[in-house]
Order: C-alpha cells, then structure tokens, then sequence
C-alpha cells in the first residue's frame, strides 16, 4: 500500500503500456514475420539461439542449439509443441503447455497495447510493474524501466514451479522498432543459473502462414527392433521402481529406472566407467524442493532388451544416488525412449515388451486394456481424473513410488487439510532434489479416465518451490497405484491403455508403520526421517541412528527396498525390536508398529 501510495497517476496500466508503446515503436511495424539470431551463452556451455514470429498474431518458433542439443518450442495459434534434446517433436496440448504458449504469443504481438488489452487482466505491481494475465495465458510479471519507459524484465512461473525471470537490455533501433540486443534468463533467482543471449542480426520476412508455425512430423531413423516388432525383458520392481538393464555402448548390463516422468539420462558414474565426454551445468528439478545441475553427453547405442537407439544425446545426472535407491543406476530411460516405441508395463508379470508402433494395431489396442487419452504437460503424460469426488488434472509417473502426490496450489485451493485431519506429516520420498514431506492421508478413490483404484495412499504437498509447487497440474499418480494394472503406453497416439494385473503386490495400498525413513548406510541403514507421534518415536529413535537389525535379523546383506516394504507389512500391535549404532554406541529399543494412516 506504501508503494502504491507513492505511485504517480502516469503509473496507470493504461499509461505504462501507452508510454512503453511510444518508447519502442519509433514507426509504424512492418508486414512480416520477425526473425532474430541469437549467440548464447550460459550454464558451462556455448551455442546459437533463435526466433521467428508473426508480430501480428504472435505466432512463433525459438529454437536453440546448445554444446550440438537441439531444442526448440512452438505455437501456431492453436497447438503449443517442443523439441526435445533427442530431436523428436512433441505436441503440448495440456491446459498449462498451452497457457505457456499463449503468453508468449500474447508478448511477442505486444498485445498489451491494443485497446482492449488483448482481452488480457491486467493489474498494476509497484509503480513500474503489471501481472498480467492474457485469456487463456499463464499469468506473469512485467516490469519498466522508470526513465526509458522500455520493458526491463519479465518474472514467469513456468512448468514444475520455476521461476523464470527473463531481462531484456542494450535497446536498439532495427526497422523503426527499439530491440534489446542483450537478453539474461535466471532461473529460480540464482544467480548461477544464468544464460545471456547476445542479438547477432534480425529481418523482417515476407509473412508466414499459420502451418509454417505448425509442429514438424517425426520421422525416427534411429530405432529399431528385431524383426517380429517387439521384445519382452523382465524387470525388477524395487521402491515401487521399475528397473531393466541395458546396454550402453556395448557395455553393460547397467540397471536403469524406466520413468514416464522423466529423460532419457546416464549418471556420472557411468559416464565415466564407459569414458564418455559430457559438458554443461545445466539447472534441473525434480520433486524436491533444492535444484541440481546436469549435463549433455552423446551415446552410440542403447540397447533395451533388443529395442536399440542409436546416436543419441542424454543427460548426465546423479538421480538416484545409492544411499537413496539402495542400488547404483547407471540411468534412466525416459521421453525420448518412450516417445519411440509402443511401451507396456506387466506389473503382476514383472515385464517390459516394447512394441514397433506400426504394429500396434486396433485389435492389439483392444487386448492392452481401457483407453485413456492423455495430453503432454512438458514431457509428462497428463490426463484427466478425479480424486474423491474431485475433478483434477493428472501427471503420470512410473518413476513416482508413490500412489498419488497432490500438489500445494491444489491443495490450498480444495482445503484437503481441513477435510482430511487424520494424518502425518512425513518423509514420502527420496530423490535427487532432496526428500518429500507431505502431509500424507488415505484417499476413497483416484480415477483415471473411466478406471478407479479403491483407497489410494495421498500425499498433500506442503511444497513452496520445486515439480510440487506447480499450480498447472493437480497431481502424480505413481507406481503405487500404477502397479495394480497392465498400463501400456503409446505415446505417438497420446494413449494410455490400463488393465487389471493378474497378481497384486501384498504391499499395495499399505503405508510405512514404524515411522521412519530409511537410506543406506555405510555398516547398516540410516534414519533420515522421524515421524513425529510414530511408533520410531516414541522409542526415542532419532535421525542419524544407524540401524544394525530389526526383528532380531542383521541388516547386513539385505536389499534397502525388502526392509522398507517388510516396514509396510509388519505385523501391528506386535512388539518388534530395533538395534542401533548412536554415536558410536549399541543400543536396543521396541517399537510397536500400527497404522500411521487410517
């Protein structure tokens, strides 16, 4: 209000936007698209950027080529689209890739200026800032230089909870219009994570018609499958994980998670045992709220059980360090594996058959199960469902173990706190941002589509930063409550097909009963996490407790993932004793397991 007071009657939305118009356009525009080049520079690596758009609708394509990356997104007035790092094409057709797109669109046709706003809301922030909100548009900041009246910066939160502040200087005057030539993108306001693109030229062009905007075809030349169409692999379900091997460069077999959530990615480790080159420090998120940089490196083949990909880029990132998973992964397979073949997950089979797409035909479509439609938010498949009696928009995530995660705008807005009171606030999972700790109940119902899963276990997001901050998407459903089905993937269709699993896990639907979260340690298994009011507790166990034995069996030699489900299917109300190392010293408690949830 102290800012407001002090704003002058010229700070008016009207006279901002009025003023910033005769500041930039020094003649009337030209006919025309609009193409600019860019070098780039940032996050540990070099290349070009660049961006053509139609001045009139806003219609555009940004493209950048970063260390050999390409990248790219798109917006033809009605279907946003990107380009992921392996080349292929993606359609973003999800209500927040779509708000995204429109904004963009809406900035680039400086909308603002005609008099009805573009149909935008706009209000004013300070004296020199508008939040604006185009119809159909993500909502974002726009801030102007006091003296030149020029636009300063935009502050955007985009897909996952981002934040994106994008700052614009050094103006110049190319065919009558005032351009910044000097453009900085910091993301989540560290200054580390700092790109800076510098204009090189820009033209206007003849005008462009709306599918020169439109979203290029896929023509994939680097996969193949043996000559049948498809091969079955098993795969081991660990931490609610799904987990192949594969060969990397001829080397292997190397454990990857499969992750419909997640890229296509090689961790360092791996880098190194197979002397691959990587570069960049790239910023990356996940469902933790601390961010992590990653990398690009290049890869001659992989080799999925027969399903290969050849010459591809992937990611360098630690995901999953061995503390947290119980088991070194030497990666991940993500989008730009999935988006290439018709994928099917066996949960009660416990395997993997991966399907040429061209052979997928309708009656293979009628045996995989009930269709689901799905659109992409970002690279995450997205579809429609309800919790309860709730309408939400869904991200599908076999990389999640947990059953469902709702996030905090969501939360917020339907006040699940206030209807859901008995439950726990506790670690729900590990990764590479760091831990979840949602406030975590037992829901009646999650729908997909037409098809519902009795008593999901939800985790209520609490989060202020991070994938579970995102006001654009209402929830993940994770393996948790994916590996009651058969779910078959057919990304290139924008289908999911579900049907009910021959055999069910005995852990499904159970919650952790001791109150504590496990990591491996270097003599045992650590505490990272303590419920508070649990059966841990209560016994006086703390975080940082090494434990050696639990019912009387030596954790030595056993998997982190059967010590964290036995957790889930200990018997309750029976005594069960816990060994421990505390700061050097042996101790000796009994805990009584019970449901943390009801």
């Amino acid at each position: 209000m102290l800012v407001t007071a002090a704003c002058l009657p010229e700070s008016s939305p009207a006279t901002l936007l009025e003023l910033n118009r005769t500041a930039t356009e020094i003649q009337a525009p030209p006919s025309g698209s609009v193409s600019e080049q860019y070098s780039y520079q940032g996050q540990g690596l070099e290349g070009s950027a660049s961006s053509t758009f139609d001045p009139a609708t806003g219609n555009f394509i940004d493209r950048t080529s970063i260390a050999s990356v390409p990248d790219a997104h798109g917006f033809d007035g009605a279907t946003a689209w990107m380009q992921d790092f392996s080349g292929a094409y993606v359609p973003e057709q999800s209500e927040g890739s779509r708000a995204l797109a429109i904004s963009e669109a809406y900035r680039h046709a400086n909308a603002w200026w005609r008099a009805d706003r573009g149909g935008a809301q706009i209000e004013p922030i300070g004296c020199d800032g508008l939040r604006v909100t185009p119809s159909g548009g993500n909502a974002f900041e726009a801030w102007f230089d006091a003296a030149t009246h020029l636009l300063n910066k935009i502050r955007e939160v985009q897909p996952f909870g981002v934040t994106v502040e994008t700052r614009y200087a050094d103006y110049r005057e190319y065919a009558g219009h005032l351009v910044p030539t000097q453009i900085e993108v910091v993301t989540n306001d560290d200054p580390t994570n700092r790109e800076t693109m510098r204009l090189v030229a820009r033209s206007v062009n003849p005008e462009e018609p709306p599918a020169s905007f439109a979203m290029p075809v896929n023509n994939f030349s680097d996969r193949s499958l043996p000559s049948q169409g498809r091969v079955t692999l098993p795969f081991r379900l660990l931490n609610n994980h799904i987990i192949v091997d594969v060969r990397v460069d001829g080397r292997g077999p190397i454990p990857f998670l499969v992750d419909s959530g997640g890229h296509d990615i090689v961790t360092p480790a791996t880098i190194r045992a197979l002397g691959l080159g990587a570069e960049g420090e790239v910023p990356s998120g996940g469902s933790g709220e601390q961010m992590v940089t990653s990398g690009y490196a290049r890869v001659k083949r992989i080799d999925v059980g027969g399903a290969v990909l050849t010459d591809q880029t992937v990611v360098t990132l630690d995901f999953s360090p061995l503390a947290v998973e119980g088991l070194q992964l030497g990666g991940m397979l993500g989008l730009e594996f999935l988006e290439r073949f018709v994928v099917q997950f066996d949960y009660g089979g416990r395997t993997m058959t991966i399907i040429d797409p061209r052979h997928f035909d309708a009656e293979a479509r009628r045996r995989a199960g009930t269709e689901l439609d799905f659109a992409f938010y970002d690279h995450c498949p997205q579809i429609s469902g309800a919790f309860d009696d709730l309408p939400v928009r869904l991200n599908i995530d076999t990389g999640s173990r947990s059953d469902l995660t709702l996030t905090s705008p969501f939360v917020e807005r339907a006040h699940l706190r206030e209807q859901y009171p008995h439950g726990v606030i506790t670690t729900e999972g590990w990764g590479a941002t760091g831990p979840t700790k949602p406030y975590v109940i037992r829901g009646r119902s999650v729908t997909l589509g037409s098809v519902s899963a009795p008593g999901p276990i939800v985790g209520l997001s609490m989060s202020k930063k991070g994938a579970f901050s995102d006001a654009n998407y209402d929830g993940n459903v994770g393996s948790g409550v994916l590996k009651r089905f058969k779910v078959t993937f057919d990304y290139a269709g924008q289908r999911m097909y579900l049907q009910a699993a021959r055999q069910i896990d005995q852990d499904t639907g159970h919650f952790d009963r001791s109150g504590m979260w496990l990591n491996l340690a270097e003599r045992g298994m650590q505490v990272m996490d303590v419920t508070p009011g649990g059966p841990a507790a209560e016994t006086g166990i703390k975080v940082g407790d090494v434990l050696v034995s639990i019912g009387g069996k030596p954790i030595a030699g056993r998997a982190l993932s059967d010590v964290r489900r036995s957790l889930k299917l200990v018997p309750l109300r029976r005594p069960l004793a816990v060994r421990f190392m505390r700061d050097g010293r042996d101790h000796s408690v009994t805990l009584m397991p019970r449901e943390l949830i009801p």
